[in-house]
């Protein structure tokens, strides 16, 4: 049955055919059959009829080997056509789209298998011998990228490139899809524990980035995807353009060297940059091709003072919000916010407050957890799939609590401050690790920070941060010392520094300053106190 032009009571619910990925793949086929929806690194285009041809045959294959509607199918692939086509027949079919980080291995893919109740897997053939490491749960299929020779004994191999068929090939749905059945499991980054998997409808990832949350995107825009899939950032992208009937580039990944190259060859007009992408890309040389290329806006995030230098670079409007995976943008900034540090207002459709302990409001200028619910049903996770604990602790009194600390000043901005359990309180004052970290990255020879609390000899706690210094340079710790001092408050200043090669990071690129915390105070660590440098309050 095809539910195109299905319409609910509820004027908050679209149509299934306006958020639903299989009806708005088959509406944008019969709509705009030869207009190009994905660009792939080497060139190749595929249209909106195209996509559909190449992704019912995928689905047909999946459905051979017993894929059906509600099944969880694990992916475990990176950026690229096999990817994009996973992606889409899983989801033609009404099963759940369940993908890994390619990073995983030993335990961690043992969680996410267990977790995830797949019985099949689509791999990348390099990724499938480590699940001869593990034991692999309810799984009982892989489809490989490559040759079989390589998969775990036990499990039956399909090759992806036999994964063919037509639509008469399809099984017939076991009743239509709806706008709140589950779309996706995406797992969290799990710097504190297990990763959990966040359970999201179709009607989450539209709220998340549609028509009505970013509007200034639109359907003649072509997207960069250079987030992985298995990242909101990545998948979200995908159904953001589907949905406004626009275009994507895919990109494996984010290179320094590359992006500005890709760009041009995919004619690129939207892009996200995460972390230190943006301050990467403004640490190469100035070229007189700074400002020639097709890119009109960026989402950056964080949003920090090298904002205005990357505007005034590279001649592009840049945008910031706060988001997460489990819920649905609800902070989202004007073009080129001025106020320093902003992640935006709050957006239309969604109520957000900053709590205590006790979810009670904080007065504006106060600092407080934030808290979300949207006016849409099912607009943000509907949980943790088997994982009714953290759920209900997530979701208590009725609202979402993020575990990120805000505050919001008196013309309505909001400004992150810290992951709950990052906060540092030294002398009586509340430290935003985040506000460390931006300063210190200010300084030219850093490539990226840590900034976290260790215990004092005085009670309460000391600042401490890691720094990875900029490839090919040295710099030392009295130097960056020196440099603070004249951009911080006294008590903000870190005593101690450690200079690292890399920082321990997550599979999904989070700095696991849990790790860094418990290494705790050691013989690698500069010492401000034991060089006699000390920083005072300035008497007015």
């Amino acid at each position: 049955m095809d539910t195109a032009g299905q319409r609910h009571q509820d004027p908050r619910i679209p149509r299934a055919e306006d958020c639903v990925i299989r009806y708005l793949l088959d509406r944008l086929a019969r709509e705009k059959p030869g207009e190009t929806y994905v660009v792939f690194e080497d060139g190749e285009e595929w249209s909106f009829a195209e996509t559909r041809r190449r992704v019912i045959a995928t689905a047909a294959g999946l459905a051979a080997h017993g894929v059906r509607q509600g099944d969880h199918v694990a992916v475990w692939l990176p950026n690229g056509r096999e990817g994009v086509l996973t992606f889409f027949a899983i989801t033609y079919l009404g099963a759940v789209f369940v993908p890994f980080n390619t990073a995983y291995r030993g335990r961690m893919l043992e969680h996410v298998l267990d977790n995830s109740d797949a019985q099949l897997i689509v791999a990348h053939a390099s990724l499938a011998p480590r699940l001869a490491e593990v034991a692999t749960a309810r799984l009982r299929t892989v489809v490989v990228t490559g040759p079989c020779e390589n998969t775990p004994e036990g499990l039956a191999c399909v090759q992806f490139a036999s994964l063919q068929g037509g639509e008469e090939d399809l099984p017939a749905l076991s009743r239509p899809i709806q706008p709140w059945d589950t779309q996706s499991i995406i797992y969290t980054s799990g710097t504190t524990g297990p990763s959990k998997g966040v359970l999201s409808s179709y009607l989450h990832i539209f709220t998340n980035a549609g028509p009505e949350t970013w509007h200034f995107v639109t359907g003649e825009d072509r997207f960069l995807v250079n987030m992985p899939l298995f990242h909101i950032g990545g998948m979200g992208i995908i159904f953001v353009m589907l949905v406004r009937g626009g275009s994507i580039a895919i990109m494996e990944n984010f290179s320094t060297a590359e992006f500005w190259p890709f760009v041009a060859r995919t004619r690129t007009t939207s892009v996200f940059l995460l972390g230190v992408m943006a301050t990467f890309l403004l640490k190469q040389p100035p070229a007189a091709s700074d400002r020639s290329h097709s890119v009109r806006l960026a989402f950056m995030v964080p949003f920090t003072e090298t904002a205005a230098d990357f505007t005034a670079r590279f001649g592009i409007d840049v945008y910031t919000i706060f988001n997460m995976t489990e819920i649905s943008s609800p902070i989202v900034s004007e073009p080129n916010p001025r106020k320093r540090g902003t992640c935006g207002k709050v957006r239309p459709g969604v109520e957000v407050r900053l709590v205590d302990d006790h979810d009670c409001e904080v007065a504006t200028g106060e600092i407080g957890e934030m808290i979300v619910r949207t006016d849409r049903p099912w607009g943000m996770n509907h949980g943790y799939y088997k994982n009714p604990d953290a759920t209900a602790e997530a979701w208590r009194n009725g609202w979402f609590h993020t575990g990120d600390c805000f505050r919001r000043d008196e013309d309505g901005y909001f400004y992150f401050v810290d992951r709950r359990k990052d906060a540092i309180r030294r002398r009586g004052e509340n430290i935003s690790s985040f506000e460390v970290e931006a300063e210190v990255t200010a300084y030219p020879a850093v490539r990226e920070a840590a900034a976290y609390a260790v215990p004092s000899e005085l009670g309460e706690d000391e600042v401490m941060i890691a720094v990875a210094p900029v490839d090919g340079t040295r710099r030392e710790p009295a130097e960056l010392f020196a440099f603070l001092v004249e951009r911080m408050p006294h008590f903000m200043v870190p005593r101690y520094i450690r200079i690292l090669a890399e920082l321990p990071k997550t599979p999904s690129a989070k700095v696991q300053k849990h790790l860094l915390r418990a290494e705790g105070v050691g013989a690698d660590a500069w010492d401000r106190d034991a060089h006699g440098l000390s920083v005072r309050r300035e008497r007015l």
